[in-house]
């Protein structure tokens, strides 16, 4: 049995990750917010945008914690066209599940239904991301391990469609992002504790790529559209700062007239 790390790096990737998770969520929930307030292809729009926000911070969270993830005995290698799908399966099972919150009139039943749709997803997203890790060895897993996560998963997905129907100020908003991103970090973490690995030591040499050679520049890339996408959320006027501004600029335009 081959001895696992889940930080070979220290606190550095488990720390990161989760901020990475926290940042997504509170992306995610800000977008939900403004695609509430909105409506037409505005709404649309924002939901598309907090979609990707909140599946590019689980998957950026997952493979940043990947990142610290060692065995003993054996290299670790990514099959790439894997990895892309698990995020494609991330982006696509969030943006359905915030969708059917943001448009369905019975929101209680888009809630049950958007969080368990989503919270299934995001278990896929990782155990797909876990089965494009390439090794000398076999895998195996705890079977109630698996189901506690899977658990998890869906519990996180519905409290954040919920806080995304419900939070509105900034602070309940960072509150809510923090919370997620615990739980987010606690699915990957409780999953990973399921894992085991039969290690068959090899001399032959691994498909796919290192984790520095592809797993650690997607993360970056995936960082920084969060941050890029922060800012122009942090700055762009919401529709009431829009309404104050346009109803404090009307007199003006009005005595003008006149």
């Amino acid at each position: 049995m081959g001895h696992l790390d889940h930080a070979t790096f220290g606190w550095l990737t488990p720390v990161l990750s989760y901020v990475m998770a926290c940042m997504g969520a509170a992306l995610g929930l800000r977008c939900t917010v403004r695609a509430l307030g909105a409506t037409g292809r505005a709404r649309r729009n924002w939901l598309v945008t907090a979609a990707s926000a909140i599946g590019t911070g689980i998957w950026t969270m997952h493979f940043v914690a990947m990142l610290g993830f060692g065995v003993s005995g054996t290299e670790l290698r990514y099959d790439v066209p894997l990895t892309i799908l698990s995020l494609l399966v991330a982006m696509a099972v969030v943006c359905g599940g915030v969708f059917a919150v943001g448009y369905s009139r019975n929101r209680g039943r888009a809630l049950l239904l958007g969080g368990l749709t989503t919270g299934l997803g995001v278990a896929s997203m990782h155990y797909l991301g876990m089965a494009a890790v390439r090794m000398h060895g076999q895998v195996t897993y705890d079977p109630a391990l698996v189901a506690l996560s899977v658990v998890i998963a869906v519990v996180a997905a519905t409290a954040a469609l919920w806080a995304a129907l419900n939070i509105r100020s900034p602070l309940a908003v960072t509150v809510a992002s923090l919370v997620m991103g615990g739980a987010v970090s606690s699915m990957h973490y409780t999953a990973m504790w399921a894992v085991r690995v039969e290690v068959a030591p090899s001399g032959e040499g691994l498909p796919g790529a290192t984790a520095m050679q592809f797993i650690f520049p997607l993360a970056v890339g995936l960082g920084s559209y969060l941050f890029l996408t922060s800012a122009f959320v942090a700055l762009s006027p919401t529709a009431g700062e829009r309404e104050a501004s346009a109803s404090a600029q009307q007199p003006v335009g009005s005595a003008a007239a006149h």
